[in-house]
C-alpha cells in the first residue's frame, strides 16, 4: 500500500516497528523488531538477531509497542 510505519519505538540500535494492516476481517497490527548497527565499511545495516547486551532494550520496545497497540486497540486513541 507504501504507507508507513503506524509508530516507532527505539532504544539505542534497537528498534520496535508498528505497521497497520487490513484484511477481509478487518484490521490489525505487526511489529517488526530490528538492530541497527554499522558494518566495517561504516555502512547501515539491519539484522534479527541481537546480543545478550541487546536483550533489555528489545523487551522495553516490545513492551512499548504492546502498550500503544493494546491502548490504540481498546479504543483509547493515541498512546
Amino acid at each position: 500500500s507504501g504507507k508507513g510505519p503506524e509508530h516507532k519505538f527505539r532504544a539505542g540500535g534497537v528498534s520496535a516497528t508498528i505497521w497497520r494492516n487490513e484484511s477481509e476481517k478487518g484490521s490489525f497490527s505487526s511489529v517488526k523488531l530490528e538492530k541497527s548497527y554499522k558494518d566495517s565499511q561504516n555502512n547501515w545495516k539491519t539484522t534479527s538477531s541481537f546480543g545478550v547486551n541487546d536483550l533489555p532494550k528489545a523487551i522495553l520496545v516490545l513492551s512499548k509497542a504492546y502498550e500503544y497497540t493494546s491502548m490504540k486497540d481498546a479504543g483509547q486513541g493515541n498512546v
